[in-house]
């Protein structure tokens, strides 16, 4: 199969799809890969590494997508990208259709097939393409939260981990996922106090046994929440509905119960945000202040620490890339039921519930396109 791994166009989107290694697997196997020039310059892979990998480097987005069955990327293709897909191409990123109505009928336009890291799903539930960004989101939702609450950047001037004779910032997190759970390790270890919420109880008595002391847990309910967002300090937003668009957990009115300069950070932002006035933001302008309530809303958070983010999402990637090119969609797709889960668009038809759901568009049984 022809693969193309195009540079990314997102504002401030420092990843690649693919590191080298992950080139070297797919040339092993006799497969052809096209990287645009400086793909990977970002994450700190330049261009001879992928040449000695076995790539050919193309000089611009135009021949990369023009010469490639299978399109890898990182984000969700931007509106000029959008007359570069072709039918039956297929594109394998992050999607989140659900967030965008411009993006799904474009896609569906285009008559390509649209496979979503952020729907392949195994048979326990879990998402292992979604699972190593959620990490680094998660780590970093702390990171980005503990910085913005510096009274320079806008925040209350509290430091999350107090010091002798203060007692230490609070931290509420809503949703005890991968992404809620990475961010109470974080900030338990910077000596916080960790509230984690969640609706799954069996989660909450999982989390309740691994975390440190200074994290607890609550059920996730309207009434709960009100009750706590008064006196915490960092608030986060870790909740995801798998392909669909995220609740809305704190509405507009509950920011007049928040402490002037308390800190929300909205991982759940790609998924349309859990929080009422959360708009996307970019790194180059990270936050805006809603009634006193700093907001950080970036939609590509792991975008900031590139190298990072690149090696830990080939490593979850590359074993489906693999499949795909070397059996095409199809029949990698009938092979395997977590694949199958990540087909969201298919020739002009949406095959996920989820953003059917979201649009009121149509929605169609997958199994009915792919001939068994």
């Amino acid at each position: 199969m022809i693969v193309g791994i195009p540079k990314e166009l997102k504002s401030n989107e420092n990843r690649v799809a693919l590191t080298p290694a992950g080139v070297h697997e797919l040339v092993k196997r006799n497969h052809k890969v096209f990287i645009q020039h400086d793909a990977g310059a970002e994450s700190g892979f330049e261009d001879r590494k992928y040449v000695e990998a076995g790539a050919e480097i193309l000089p611009d987005i135009e021949s990369t997508y023009s010469r490639s069955e299978m399109i890898i990327k990182v984000k969700e293709p931007v509106e000029e990208e959008y007359s570069l897909i072709r039918k039956g191409q297929l594109v394998f990123t992050y999607f989140h259709f659900a967030s965008s109505e411009s993006l799904t009928k474009a896609m569906v336009e285009s008559k390509s097939v649209c496979l979503a890291y952020e729907t392949v799903e195994l048979q326990d539930k879990t998402l292992p393409l979604l699972i190593p960004m959620s990490e680094v989101a998660g780590r970093m939702a702390v990171q980005e939260g503990a910085k913005y609450l510096e009274k320079p950047m806008g925040g209350r001037g509290v430091l999350l981990g107090g010091v002798p004779g203060v007692l230490p910032g609070k931290v509420l997190i809503l949703g005890g996922g991968v992404v809620g759970t990475q961010a109470a390790k974080i900030a338990a270890g910077l000596g916080a106090q960790v509230t984690i919420m969640d609706i799954n109880l069996q989660r909450l008595r999982y989390l309740e046994d691994v975390m440190p002391a200074n994290v607890q847990t609550m059920y996730s309910n309207e009434y709960n929440i009100r009750r706590l967002i008064s006196h915490h300090d960092l608030i986060i937003g870790a909740v995801l509905i798998p392909g669909a668009k995220a609740p809305n957990l704190i509405s507009r009115d509950m920011l007049s119960e928040m402490i002037p300069g308390t800190v929300l950070v909205d991982v759940a932002v790609d998924q349309g945000g859990c929080i009422e006035t959360c708009v996307p933001t970019t790194h180059d302008n990270p936050i805006f202040v809603v009634d006193g309530i700093v907001h950080y809303c970036v939609a590509n958070m792991p975008g900031a620490v590139p190298y990072t983010s690149t090696i830990a999402l080939t490593n979850a990637t590359l074993p489906y890339a693999l499949l795909l090119a070397d059996l095409g969609w199809e029949e990698a797709c009938k092979k395997r039921a977590d694949l199958k889960k990540g087909l969201n668009i298919v020739d002009g038809k949406v095959v996920h519930q989820g953003v059917a759901d979201a649009f009121d568009m149509p929605f169609n049984m997958v199994e009915k396109i792919l001939a068994y």
